[in-house]
């Protein structure tokens, strides 16, 4: 079977696996703890993880917090941000298209007094900066957008909006899971971003572990906010509990493997992503057309519609060959809101189907479309 639902979650590469074991039989220390070998080897793989995903991503290595995944990550940030600054304001801006992850923690805002600004999106899924502009109140105290978004792979400008979101002294949080690993991230110079959520489990590493990035100031300083969870004060006093080692371990591993082979993975996703294309085209003419931009996008994440066919009745058909999805697996048993948002009616939304790629598929495998 050709696995091609890569935006859901990603297998996990034989080199993370196995670095992951030893942290799970030999190396089982907690890195919290003192003086003795297994704590302080516990620890120095944390940091060195650390290390790795700082250099991926161009931060600095203080700016990475480990949380459980990019779901935590995006709750700390809106709540921390929500709960810390709402003497100053209780304005919130984010898009129609954002993650679940984003829009219900928005709606959980709202039913506790704070205003939600939802933007509307082009056809691909993109906001316009200008409208950004025009949202932005006295009261605004964050703006979360999404960097690429999971089922059209389109990109937002992030350089224009985190440039606004600076020069109106505004917080922006961007969720860049689906581009972490496929795209260069230039955290060090894009200085209006305050905060980036990821997953390890989108490129390549487990499940059950991430990253939030939060600004740091000329003297190291991270940008205040409220914890979503308390204790015993690990990460930076940002997420406490024991952290989970081999999970950032295989994190900081996988991160390592994506940064060496960052260009040619791009290029590759990118082929396959123009035979696969050409190849549908091709099969099914006029009865295909395709809901994702040619640009500016997500290398590897195409949407399709195949006119006059449920989505549903045709990934089942094609399961035992081919594993796509209808949208985000965060909410596969409703049609996609995303592409609602862009315009398109219940009939063709009901109509598309996701393909996402990983640069470890073959242009080989991609025959397999050939003979459906």
């Amino acid at each position: 079977m050709l696995y091609l639902d890569n935006s859901a979650t990603t297998s996990i590469l034989p080199e993370v696996k196995d670095k992951m074991l030893t942290y799970l039989s030999s190396e089982f220390g907690n890195p919290s703890g003192k003086y003795y070998d297994l704590a302080e080897k516990a620890k120095k793989a944390v940091e060195e993880a650390r290390q790795h995903i700082s250099q991926l991503l161009s931060a600095k290595t203080i700016e990475v917090i480990f949380t459980g995944g990019a779901t935590e990550s995006n709750n700390t940030v809106i709540k921390g941000v929500a709960d810390k600054y709402k003497e100053i304001g209780k304005h919130i801006i984010t898009s129609k298209t954002e993650h679940k992850a984003v829009l219900d923690v928005c709606e959980y805002l709202e039913t506790n007094g704070f205003d939600v600004t939802y933007l509307n999106v082009d056809q691909y899924g993109r906001i316009d900066p200008q409208e950004l502009q025009q949202a932005i109140r006295k009261d605004t105290i964050l703006v979360s957008i999404i960097w690429g978004n999971n089922e059209l792979g389109s990109i937002n400008d992030i350089k224009t909006i985190s440039a606004i979101c600076k020069e109106r002294n505004v917080f922006f949080h961007t969720d860049a899971t689906q581009v972490v690993g496929k795209l260069e991230i230039d955290w060090e110079n894009l200085t209006g971003i305050s905060f980036l959520s990821c997953s390890a489990h989108k490129l390549h590493g487990p499940k059950g572990v991430g990253a939030l990035l939060i600004r740091s100031d000329a003297y190291g300083k991270l940008i205040p906010i409220t914890p979503l969870i308390h204790g015993g004060g690990q990460e930076n006093n940002v997420r406490s509990g024991t952290h989970s080692v081999h999970n950032i371990v295989g994190f900081g591993e996988a991160a390592r493997i994506a940064f060496d082979n960052l260009s040619a993975n791009s290029e590759h996703l990118k082929k396959l992503e123009g035979n696969l294309c050409t190849t549908l085209r091709n099969k099914f003419k006029t009865n295909v057309a395709f809901n994702s931009d040619t640009q500016n996008k997500i290398p590897g994440i195409i949407n399709v519609r195949f006119k006059g066919v449920n989505n549903e009745i045709l990934l089942k058909k094609i399961s035992s060959v081919i594993a796509a999805s209808t949208g985000s697996a965060c909410s596969s048993t409703k049609p996609s809101y995303v592409l609602q948002a862009t315009g398109l009616d219940l009939k063709s939304v009901r109509e598309s189907v996701r393909f996402s790629l990983s640069p470890y598929t073959s242009l080989e495998e991609l025959k397999v479309f050939e003979q459906l």
